[in-house]
């Protein structure tokens, strides 16, 4: 029966029909819960009585839900109501395969991308043991952002069926045989083993994508007759013509690959959907004569004729463009010209990256009040991509297949496939900074703290450490990864307080001892290695000054060689506080901002409950996104960043006057006041790892070390009565925990800290209530982060065992006390202050929040600083805002053919 719209199926509302087939209806609908689009596939009756049929059914559901990728339509819930069995996908714009052949083969790049896609979206499903057994045209839908496989493994055939052939037992297709016609649908795409009712497996898969493959290309089916029985005779017995016969500049490794896709036993056909997957890639990049023509087998001389001369010039063009292109780069002049951020928008970061072949270059740009965005602009074209989905990126790297950006964004390391799809959560990586590498191994290198540099698979796991800080030498810092062209070895920048500044290393993922690790020379940025193909060595790239410099640099041996040499020059301040990212492509493509930029350039601001804006205090500069209110509300801790330094300062309110408080070399930051505002607690890398430090307020004495171990810590925040400072610390797995140290006030003996909240999750910005008696705080332990309230006893035997109590909605984070304890402040995903009442009691009890105004800090802001504080009264907040300034929207510069500046 037929759904009418406005039926409700859960949290479902049907909105219209989308198509029917014998594996059921299915409907647009309404997630009424997330305001999204759906689709809903209501299963037919007759299927839904079969107790080992919806058995089956509800099992194989669960396995499709635990695939991720972005070409695989993803399955949402599955559910019953009043009898009717559905299941809830991702809903899709588009045209199916099927459809689109209607109109005739498709070109060849479509052929290859759309099959490394399929392909790709199989190895992951036959990765985790699913198969999808019934692949074909129908099945695949062609969107924006690619191929998407449908129905994934829900259309298996009954193992084990009795009295049933399989063509009997073979799901309804939407087109059905008829005595006249040709046989369409499933049928045509089974694997032999299948037709005889023998054990499959995934390489089934392989012969049914083989079929699509041949299709896609010809325009035609692999396997027709006019009837069932001549269509499995044609796939027991007969192989199809080849490719080449039908469409004559196809490449022949793409006809091999058909070939061994078709082979009528699975253990002659290629063994897994990966393998697949990277010959098409090959073929795609030029392999086996990619743009060659096949020699061609006609009955007619004239077709021979007519192929062999597409042959010719298609070989003349080619000629052309390998003597244009492939001749010594030092023939040739640079060509330089430079890209605008789009319209209404400002570069974000100024960190272009562009693609390995040269061709695309990626991009963080904001428009006012939003959150930057990722961008991907074709160096050919005019026309410029915003890729959904990455809100609050920076700091993109591409994947040396080019297919893939990875970034950072709300706490995580991700990734986002260049035509479009759903984000990729690779990992944990709430204080990650700088860029990432990614290596052809599919190993991605990043920064995070205590700013040594993490490994983690590109496919997603657990970081892990690669480079410890070397103490010896007062290191504080390492980022800015680059891959050497061995995949082992690679360089990063390294920061010391130790007297030796900022300098070049190279080291080794084999290797992970302080002796493997090379210093190669002094700069105050990244570095890059650049080389020509098939050469032994190239230069390396590095900023002097506001000059980008190439040195002959030997990979092997490590070791530099002749003097450097200018290639391009910035323009600005070439402070060491100045950015200076560039970008190099495997052929000789540069990328790199044409005017240096503050690394932060910020404000603080006062606003009233309303936002309207009462004042600001000082003038614009490097200060991070972290600032606390002293006690009495007449100083203002912040912390500013100096060259390679950060140190906290303070502003006195009355007088508007900044005074600078640390001075050590090393980083010091995020300040907690005491109550009684005598003191600061803050966090300092003058050890080696962050450690929590105490200094009298007045600035008189010096610092006293409060906490020392080797994990990275900060603290949050200090109990009214003096007696517990709650801390951040990242665990070994880079995830954020709570810890308290009590008696801060005591002997060292009697600082003996306890953990409060340790869990999976990320649990960070602490707060006290006044009465001590809760704690605010916000964790992602719902995938994205909340604000939640627990109790707090002071005992380390219960820590957080008491209640727990959400009190944010759709998101939340740096929750705030007002100083009576009857309102609680925290900042919603779209930056918008927000206000709860609490209410007094033996328990905790919060009120519905309510939005006060809007800070126009978004989600792509760091999660572990405090970007605003409160006055005592809840009547006025002070809030850090980034300054725009026009340095920042500087255009950034392209030189193709750099190496040619080297010979001038």
């Amino acid at each position: 029966v037929a759904l009418a719209p406005g039926t409700r199926l859960g949290p479902y509302e049907i909105l219209a029909p989308l198509g029917v087939g014998g594996m059921g209806d299915v409907y647009r609908a309404t997630d009424t819960r997330l305001d999204r689009t759906v689709a809903v596939k209501v299963l037919p009756a007759h299927l839904a009585q079969n107790p080992e049929f919806k058995q089956r059914f509800e099992r194989e559901a669960r396995a499709v839900s635990s695939l991720n990728h972005p070409h695989i339509c993803a399955l949402y819930d599955v559910g019953q109501q009043d009898g009717i069995d559905f299941l809830v996908m991702e809903y899709l714009e588009g045209e199916t395969l099927a459809s689109r052949l209607k109109k005739g083969p498709l070109p060849l790049d479509q052929v290859l991308r759309f099959a490394i896609e399929i392909a790709d979206a199989l190895a992951q499903a036959h990765g985790k043991g699913v198969s999808h057994r019934d692949l074909k045209p129908g099945n695949i839908m062609l969107t924006k952002a690619g191929a998407k496989l449908l129905d994934f493994g829900l259309a298996k055939l009954r193992e084990g069926a009795t009295g049933q052939s399989a063509v009997a037992a073979m799901p309804t297709a939407a087109e059905t045989l008829t005595e006249k016609g040709t046989i369409l649908g499933t049928l045509q795409y089974m694997a032999p083993e299948q037709l005889e009712g023998k054990p499959t497996d995934a390489r089934t898969d392989i012969f049914a994508f083989g079929a699509v493959l041949y299709e896609m290309a010809t325009g035609r089916k692999a396997f027709e007759g006019k009837s069932a029985p001549s269509v499995m005779a044609a796939i027991l017995e007969h192989d199809p013509p080849p490719i080449s016969t039908i469409q004559p500049l196809t490449p022949p490794a793409l006809d091999h690959v058909v070939r061994t896709c078709l082979a009528k036993d699975p253990d002659a056909r290629r063994q897994t959907a990966h393998d697949v997957m990277l010959e098409l890639e090959w073929i795609a990049a030029g392999g086996a004569q990619a743009g060659v023509a096949t020699p061609v087998v006609t009955p007619t001389k004239a077709r021979e004729r007519l192929a062999w001369a597409a042959a010719v010039v298609v070989l003349a063009a080619l000629a052309f463009v390998f003597g244009y292109f492939l001749r010594p780069q030092t023939a040739q002049a640079p060509i330089r010209f430079q890209i605008f951020p789009p319209e209404k928008t400002s570069f974000a970061d100024n960190a272009p990256a562009i693609s390995p072949d040269g061709r695309r270059l990626a991009f963080t740009a904001s428009a006012p009040n939003t959150p930057p965005q990722l961008w991907v602009r074709p160096l050919d074209s005019l026309t410029v991509q915003p890729l959904a989905g990455t809100e609050g990126a920076s700091y993109p790297c591409w994947s040396p297949n080019g297919r893939f950006i990875g970034f950072f964004a709300q706490g995580k390391l991700k990734k986002i496939e260049v035509s479009g799809g759903p984000v990729q959560i690779i990992c944990d990586a709430p204080s990650a900074f700088a860029a990432s590498a990614w290596s052809r191994d599919g190993v991605i290198l990043f920064s995070a703290a205590p700013g040594s540099l993490y490994r983690v698979s590109a496919e997603g796991g657990a970081a892990a450490p690669v480079t410890p800080l070397d103490a010896s030498r007062g290191e504080v810092a390492q980022g800015w990864p680059q891959f050497l062209p061995d995949g082992r070895h690679f360089l990063y920048l390294s920061e010391s307080s130790g007297g030796t500044g900022v300098g070049l290393f190279a080291a080794s993922l084999n290797q992970t001892g302080f002796e493997a690790r090379r210093r190669l020379l002094s700069t105050d940025w990244k570095a890059a290695y650049a080389a020509p193909p098939g050469a032994k060595t190239g230069h390396l790239l590095f900023w002097r000054g506001n000059a980008l410099m190439a040195q002959p640099f030997d990979p092997r041996k490590l070791e530099l060689a002749g003097d450097p040499v200018r290639v391009a020059e910035q323009s600005g301040d070439p402070s060491p506080a100045a950015t200076r990212p560039f970008s190099l492509s495997e052929n000789g493509v540069l990328a790199y901002s044409n005017s240096l930029s503050p690394f932060r350039n910020n404000q603080m601001v006062w606003y009233d409950r309303a936002g309207k804006r009462l004042g600001s205090v000082g003038q614009p500069g490097p200060y991070f996104d972290v600032l606390k209110l002293s006690p009495d509300e007449k100083r203002l801790a912040v912390m500013r960043e100096e060259g390679i330094n950060y140190d906290i300062w303070f502003f006195d309110l009355s007088r508007e006057s900044a005074s600078q408080f640390t001075f050590d070399p090393s980083g010091d930051g995020q300040p907690v006041w005491s109550p009684d505002g005598s003191r600061i607690v803050f966090t300092s890398s003058r050890t080696g790892t962050w450690n929590l430090y105490q200094k009298a307020a007045s600035g008189a004495g010096s610092e006293e070390l409060l906490l020392e171990s080797s994990l990275t810590k900060g603290p949050w925040d200090w109990s009214r009565d003096g007696r517990f400072i709650v801390y951040l610390q990242f665990n070994h797995k880079q995830r954020a925990e709570l810890w308290v140290l009590p008696k801060p006030d005591g002997a060292a003996a009697e600082r003996k800290p306890f953990p409060y909240l340790q869990t999976e999750f990320n649990t960070v910005q602490a707060a006290f209530s006044p009465d001590g008696r809760w704690l605010a705080y916000a964790s992602d332990e719902s995938k994205k982060f909340e604000v939640y309230v627990r109790t707090f006893s002071g005992d380390p035997g219960s820590t957080a065992s008491g209640g727990k109590w959400l009190v944010s909605a759709n998101g939340g984070t740096r929750p705030r006390w007002r100083r009576d304890g009857r309102e609680l402040f925290y900042i919603a995903p779209d930056g918008k202050i927000m206000a709860v009442d609490v209410r007094g009691g033996a328990a905790f009890d919060a009120g519905p929040p309510r939005a006060l105004f809007d800070t126009h800090r978004g989600p792509g802001d760091i999660l572990l600083y405090s970007v605003y504080d409160v006055t005592a009264d809840g009547q006025r907040f002070i809030v850090v805002l980034p300054v725009q300034k026009a340095a920042v929207s500087s255009p950034i510069t392209v030189v193709v053919n750099w190496a040619a500046e080297l010979k001038r």
